[in-house]
């Protein structure tokens, strides 16, 4: 069943003939660059960069391009110039993704593209994702879900396809790790990047996530990695403290997708 997928999303992508993906080089849309070259079909990867993305992220969006063999551009989005989106409303990720959708249909309609993709999957569908409205508003196209892939799914064929990014974690952007209403600074998310990399340091592979509440850091872990954090508690507040935080707390109930919508629930 798996495959017959795999060849919806195949047969799919060759009938549009030619697109631009939006590729942050996560699982999803790795995976769909990955169908997208296998598919033959004219396409190019763009890269929104940002200090919203994780500099690993872009790093690994940029190998992941040069494995596959595709043409790519990267441009520099601004959300931190736009008031709606630093408010950090709960609709926060609308104002990101209009803009960035925006900026693929320019570079679409420049270079002749008639298409333009992203990497949302099934799973998309049952979350609070207000991004997907401007999805709608700029005709963009979600091929996986067209094809009915879950992230399992996508998971198990990126594995069977070769593609280091199988395993990677969920990588969201920096901003998604500060509560709704407190403003999106650049010095806010310097320092989130900078402690989810001293976790990273320390071994933690899995998924983690430092959320922001003012000058004190949550970390979020999943429930095996939680001991070992509290045997590494001394390493952690020293590298916290030396970035900025004040306090350092660990959450008990571990990592959680999506934890900080529980306020708008």
């Amino acid at each position: 069943m798996i495959d017959t997928k795999y060849e919806r999303l195949i047969e799919f992508l060759k009938s549009k003939k030619n697109g631009i993906l939006a590729y942050s080089g996560g699982l999803d849309s790795t995976f769909l660059l990955y169908a997208i070259k296998e598919s033959g079909i004219s396409a190019a990867a763009v890269i929104g960069k940002s200090v919203t993305m994780p500099k690993n992220d872009l790093a690994t969006a940029l190998q992941m391009i040069e494995i596959i063999g595709i043409q790519h551009r990267i441009i520099e989005t601004s959300e931190l110039t736009d008031e709606n989106f630093i408010s950090n409303p709960p609709n926060r990720c609308f104002y990101c993704k209009n803009a960035l959708f925006g900026a693929l249909t320019k570079i679409a309609n420049v270079e002749g593209f008639t298409n333009i993709f992203d990497g949302s999957t099934i799973d998309d569908l049952n979350d609070y994702r207000p991004g997907l409205k401007a999805k709608e508003l700029h005709n963009v196209i979600s091929p996986l879900i067209i094809a009915d892939l879950n992230k399992d799914e996508i998971r198990q064929l990126s594995k069977e396809k070769g593609l280091k990014t199988w395993n990677k974690p969920a990588s969201p952007c920096l901003s998604s790790r500060l509560p709704y209403g407190e403003r999106i600074t650049t010095s806010a998310l310097t320092m989130i990047e900078s402690a989810e990399g001293v976790l990273r340091e320390l071994g933690f592979t899995n998924n983690l996530r430092v959320r922001h509440h003012g000058n004190l850091a949550r970390i979020e872990l999943d429930s095996i990695d939680i001991i070992k954090a509290i045997d590494n508690t001394s390493q952690i507040v020293k590298k916290f403290r030396e970035i900025g935080f004040l306090y350092v707390t660990i959450d008990i109930e571990g990592y959680v997708s999506g934890k900080l919508n529980r306020a708008i629930k």
